[in-house]
């Protein structure tokens, strides 16, 4: 009499193992924006949220229900202080870029993004007469009051401002009036406080600082990468270099 022979096993991973393998990716997807830096809007996140809804048999809990915590997780992210200072830093950038798109084609405005917030860079050799401090007001004034409106906006309401004053590497006159780039540098960003302080921005709201040829932007070898290095940054500051 023959033996009968053992049942071999299913190949395979069991078919329940698909529906929690799509569950866990899920999951990562899930704790993955929630630790993201990007700005989500509420509706995104949301929407994003409702692929969870109907996962799984389990009655009762409201976890995964549309009245549930989750459903309402979006807005409670998106009032967080950090993000709304966040977009609000955001809608400055693409506001001041579409404010100075002249000045951005002809290169003597740059608007950018670092650690310190936005950075609003106006050209020394546009603004300023050379080897002064004095602001070419005729030149500047379109700019400076650009500025001014973007600085009493609502939306930088509480927000603190920067104004940074740079060179390049090249001495002072010994001559001059200006002992060294040191005095150059805050000079000028003062002068530009003061004229933004004429359009009515809050001088309360402003701080001042020069930084001589410390922190270039280009090579000083070159006279295009010193041209970069002259300049006065306006920074309308993160929150966390206020």
């Amino acid at each position: 009499m023959r033996k009968k022979g053992k049942k071999c096993p299913d190949e395979g991973l069991p078919p329940w193992f698909a529906t929690f393998a799509d569950m866990a990716t899920l999951l990562l997807v899930f704790f993955v924006i929630m630790f993201s830096t990007a700005t989500i809007d509420g509706s995104e996140l949301r929407l994003i949220l409702s692929a969870f809804q109907g996962i799984g048999t389990m009655q009762g809990g409201s976890t995964l229900d549309a009245e549930g915590r989750l459903a309402t997780l979006g807005n409670n992210v998106m009032a967080l202080p950090s993000r709304q200072a966040g977009r609000s830093l955001d809608r400055a950038r693409r506001a001041a870029i579409s404010v100075f798109q002249p000045e951005i084609r002809t290169r003597t405005v740059r608007v950018t993004e670092d650690e310190r917030g936005v950075v609003i860079s106006l050209s020394a050799d546009a603004f300023f007469r050379t080897a002064s401090a004095e602001l070419n007001i005729e030149e500047a004034r379109r700019t400076i009051q650009n500025v001014s409106n973007l600085m009493k906006s609502e939306e930088m309401q509480g927000r603190k401002f920067r104004i940074e004053g740079h060179t390049d590497s090249l001495p002072t006159d010994p001559a001059g009036i200006w002992r060294t780039n040191w005095d150059l540098s805050t000079a000028r960003a003062i002068n530009v406080l003061y004229y933004l302080k004429d359009f009515n921005v809050d001088d309360r709201s402003m701080q001042v600082a020069g930084f001589a040829d410390t922190v270039p932007m280009a090579s000083n070898d070159t006279p295009e990468g010193r041209a970069y290095n002259r300049r006065v940054d306006i920074i309308i500051l993160s929150d966390a270099h206020l």
